[in-house]
């Protein structure tokens, strides 16, 4: 049992826990005039967030979706994320025993509640800044090649929607909430993603946050793209965790 143990230990050592948080945010004021959203389906989070901000920086996006307001972001395992049909195995293998990860990326429309009646949604108010800071991470979590180009995959689970390859593996202790958390902690947010593994604990701080901030975006600059495109830093800060 113990040789089973250290045999873990060493495998989960050896993991790539990334994307990494990126930090050009300062302390998140949650007053900003760009709507971002967070969802959740029970077990799994992501981001949805404005296209034409992040066509800026991941140009690569706009080919693919074009005419779309929004785009939603979620990070998993390869092989169950991408599963016509999830089984134990690729449960358990995905929980275990670390594997390779994907970003799914989702066309939405401008009603995003609409658009996701069954999930619980929460909304965030950006800044400029928090908005490319949170672009910025999203990008990183993007595996690129050697040329710099991303690596599409297949298409998507629902919508007008496609998978792509990305950086990090993928296990017990890097999940994809804990992505989203990241995220979260990279606009400013005080929040701890080693301690946010599943997406209840993410949906709680987001729901005690906004109950206690209130939501009030202000109105948005027909500038806002051209600022925030400035505003990306070419070479981002990263913290390691």
């Amino acid at each position: 049992m113990k040789n089973v143990i250290l045999l873990i230990i060493i495998i989960l050592a050896g993991c790539s826990a990334k994307p990494d948080i990126v930090s050009y945010a300062e302390e998140f004021e949650g007053s900003g005039q760009n709507e971002v959203y967070v969802v959740s389906n029970g077990w799994h989070t992501s981001f949805v967030i404005p296209a034409p901000e992040t066509h800026e920086v991941i140009p690569e996006l706009e080919q693919r979706f074009v005419d779309t307001p929004y785009i939603e972001f979620g990070w998993g395992d390869k092989g169950f994320y991408q599963a016509k049909e999830t089984t134990l195995g690729l449960t358990l293998r995905a929980i275990f025993w670390p594997t390779e990860s994907v970003v799914h990326s989702v066309a939405v429309p401008q009603n995003v509640e609409e658009y996701f009646p069954n999930s619980e949604v929460e909304k965030l108010c950006l800044s400029d800044v928090e908005l490319s800071a949170l672009i910025g991470f999203i990008s990183s979590s993007f595996y690129r090649d050697k040329s710099g180009n991303l690596l599409e995959l297949q298409k998507g689970i629902y919508g007008d929607s496609q998978f792509y390859s990305a950086v990090g593996d993928f296990y017990l202790m890097n999940t994809c909430n804990r992505w989203t958390a990241k995220g979260l902690k990279s606009i400013g947010m005080d929040i701890s993603p080693t301690l946010k593994l599943t997406a209840g604990s993410v949906m709680n701080y987001l729901n005690k946050w906004n109950s206690a901030s209130g939501i009030n975006c202000k109105k948005k600059s027909p500038h806002t793209s051209e600022i925030l495109s400035r505003s990306v830093p070419l070479s981002p800060m990263i913290y390691h965790h």
